[in-house]
C-alpha cells in the first residue's frame, strides 16, 4: 500500500523503475561485480542514486531516502500482478517462522491488559512450562527492562522474549499477590497450522487449519491419526480465513486422500518448467468422507487443497466462493539480507483450471473485491455470481466447476448474519470478550476436566451477561444498547462461552464449543449424512 504522506514524491522516482530493476537483476546475479548492459544500465543505476541523494539533501522535508527507494520497489512489482512483493531483510525473520512452522522463544501466549503483559496460556513441555510459568501469569520485568511502567506493544513483547535457543532471558512475574522471578532457557517453539482437532460425534471429525507452514502435513496426519482411533469416518477441513502459506504443505494433506498418482495440481510459468503435483501409495484416508469449509478469505494453498479435491470429485466443498490467488511466488534472497518473492508460475486444478481472479494495476481495487462481494449481495445468494461459460470445466464425474476467480463451492451457505447488531460489533472489535474471559477463569483454571466436561456443564447465564455488559461499558468503553443487547443476546453469550474455552484450552476449546452453534460446519454435517 502507498503511503499517504509521501504520495506526491513517488511519480518523481516512478520513471526510474527500469533503473530499479535493473539494480535488482544485479543483487540477484552476485557473481557479476558491475552490471553494464548495452541500453546503458549502469548509467540508469546511477541516476536513481542521484535522484535519491537529492531527495535527501535538497527536498522542502525531511524525507527517508530508503524508505522511498524501497517503497518503489513494491509499487513497481504491484504493477505486474498483485502478489510479487518486496520484503525488507527486517520483515523477513517473521515470514520466514511461519512458514517454517517454527521460531526460537520461550513457548507462552499472552495479550496486554490494562498495560499488563499477561500470559494466557503456556505450552506444553515449552521452557516456559519448565521453568515454572502458569497461565494467569502477569510479567513485570524482562531482563533489566520493566514493561509495567511503559505503553508496550505485542510485538515489542515478542521482541524481548524471543532470542537465540539456548539462551537465557529473566522475567520477574505477578502471581497473585506474589512477585517471582523465573530464568527461562529459550528453545524451538512450534508455530501451530493445525490448530484444533476433535471428534464432532461418533463418526464425523473436525481439523481447523490456520495456515499451510513446512509442518502441516505432519501435523496433519497426527491430528488425523488420533480421530481414526476415535471412529473416524467422515470428516470436516475447516479453511476458512486461511490465507494459504506453503504450496506442499496443501499438496500433502491432499494426498492423504488421493490415490497413488490422481493429479493434485499442475503449476506453469513462462521461465519455470511445468511440474505436475501427483498423489503417492502413501494416502492413509482414501476411504474417509470429506467436506471441506472455504469463505472469501481462503486463498492460494487452501485453494489448491480444495481445487483438487473437488476436481477429483472426492469431497464436498461448502461456503462460498474462496478469495482467487492462482500465483505461485517464489522467494529470491538479495544480496543485503532483504528478499525478492517473485511470481513464477501459475498454478492449475486437476480439470485445468485457472482460478486466479482479474488484476490490472489496480492494488486496492484487487482487495476491494472482498467487499464488492458484500455490497452486491454475493455473500448471501449464490445466483448473483456469474462465471462465463469459457471458464466452464467438467470433472471426471461429469460435475460442472468454473475458473477465473476462486472455487465455487458445492453447497453454498449464505454468511450467517443472525444476531449481528453494532452493539456486538463494537463488543468484538473491542478487547471485551477476551479481558473478561481472562479475569473470569482465573479462579477456575482447574474447576473442568475438559473441554467436553466445561460444554456440557458450564452455561453463560444471564446474571454472567449482565456482569459482561457492565465490565464492557467500564473497561472497554463500549456503551450499553439495550435494543441491540436484546438482537444479539445469544450470540454475545455463545461468544463468551467460546472465549473462556479459548482462555483453558486456546484453539482446540474455542471451536469445540462454538462449533454446534457454525452453520457452515453444521451445513457440511448435512451434506456428509446424505
Amino acid at each position: 500500500m502507498q503511503n499517504k504522506q509521501n504520495q506526491y514524491l513517488i511519480p518523481i522516482v516512478m520513471a526510474c523503475f527500469l533503473a530499479v530493476g535493473l539494480l535488482l537483476g544485479k543483487k540477484l546475479a552476485p557473481q557479476q561485480e558491475v552490471y553494464l548492459t548495452k541500453s546503458g544500465g549502469q548509467v540508469r543505476y546511477q541516476k536513481i542514486q542521484e535522484i535519491i541523494h537529492l531527495l535527501d539533501e535538497r527536498y522542502v522535508e525531511s524525507v527517508d531516502g530508503e524508505e522511498i527507494f524501497e517503497r518503489t520497489i513494491s509499487d513497481m512489482l504491484h504493477t505486474l500482478d498483485p502478489h510479487s512483493n518486496y520484503i525488507p531483510a527486517e520483515d523477513l525473520k517473521a515470514m520466514n517462522e511461519s512458514i517454517e512452522g517454527k521460531f526460537s522463544g520461550v513457548g507462552i501466549r499472552f495479550f496486554i491488559i490494562r498495560d499488563t503483559v499477561s500470559v494466557t496460556n503456556v505450552l506444553p513441555y515449552s521452557p516456559a512450562e519448565n521453568a515454572g510459568l502458569k497461565a494467569g501469569d502477569k510479567i513485570l520485568q524482562v531482563d533489566t527492562t520493566v514493561i509495567t511502567e511503559i505503553a508496550i506493544k505485542n510485538d515489542e513483547v515478542m521482541g524481548m522474549l524471543k532470542g537465540v535457543a539456548g539462551t537465557k532471558v529473566n522475567l520477574v512475574i505477578l502471581r497473585g499477590s506474589k512477585k517471582l522471578k523465573k530464568s527461562v532457557i529459550r528453545g524451538s517453539i512450534p508455530v501451530e497450522s493445525v490448530v484444533a482437532s476433535f471428534m464432532i460425534d461418533e463418526s464425523i471429525g473436525y481439523v481447523k487449519i490456520d495456515q499451510f507452514s513446512v509442518a502441516t502435513s505432519e501435523e496433519f496426519i497426527i491430528a488425523t491419526s488420533v480421530l481414526k482411533k476415535q471412529g473416524l469416518k467422515k470428516l470436516i477441513i475447516d479453511l476458512r480465513f486461511n490465507g494459504g502459506g506453503v504450496l506442499t504443505g496443501a499438496t500433502e494433506v491432499a494426498d492423504e486422500f488421493l490415490k497413488t498418482n490422481i493429479a493434485i495440481v499442475e503449476t506453469k510459468g513462462e521461465h519455470s518448467q511445468d511440474y505436475v503435483y501427483r498423489a503417492t501409495p502413501k494416502g492413509g484416508l482414501e476411504d474417509v468422507e470429506l467436506a471441506i469449509l472455504i469463505n472469501s478469505n481462503s486463498a492460494s494453498a487452501s485453494e489448491i487443497l480444495a481445487g483438487a479435491i473437488q476436481d477429483n470429485d472426492r469431497g464436498i466443498i461448502v461456503g462460498r466462493r474462496s478469495f482467487g490467488k492462482g500465483l505461485v511466488q517464489e522467494d529470491m534472497m538479495l544480496r543485503d539480507g532483504s528478499n525478492l518473492r517473485l511470481t513464477v508460475a501459475r498454478y492449475y486444478t486437476p480439470t485445468g483450471r485457472c482460478i486466479q481472479k482479474p488484476y490490472t494495476d489496480d492494488l486496492d481495487a484487487y482487495y476491494s473485491d472482498q467487499m464488492n462481494r458484500y455490497e452486491n449481495g454475493e455473500l448471501y445468494a449464490m445466483d448473483s455470481t456469474k462465471f462465463p461459460d469459457s471458464l466452464k470445466f467438467v470433472t471426471p464425474g461429469g460435475k460442472v466447476v468454473y475458473g477465473g476467480g476462486g472455487i465455487m463451492p458445492d453447497v453454498f451457505v449464505p454468511l450467517d448474519t443472525l444476531g449481528n447488531s453494532w452493539y456486538f460489533t463494537n463488543l468484538r472489535y473491542s478487547s471485551a470478550f477476551t479481558t473478561f474471559a481472562f479475569d473470569f477463569v482465573q479462579d477456575k483454571r482447574t474447576k473442568w476436566a475438559s473441554v467436553k466436561t466445561f460444554d456440557r456443564e458450564f452455561t453463560v447465564t444471564d446474571n454472567i451477561l449482565n456482569q459482561f455488559v457492565v465490565f464492557a461499558e467500564e473497561e472497554s468503553k463500549v456503551e450499553k444498547n439495550a435494543k441491540d443487547l436484546a438482537i444479539s443476546k445469544k450470540l454475545i453469550k455463545e461468544t463468551i462461552k467460546g472465549e473462556i474455552a479459548r482462555q483453558l484450552w486456546v484453539e482446540q476449546g474455542y471451536y469445540q464449543v462454538r462449533v454446534k452453534d457454525d452453520v457452515d460446519v453444521q451445513e457440511a454435517i448435512r451434506a456428509l449424512e446424505r
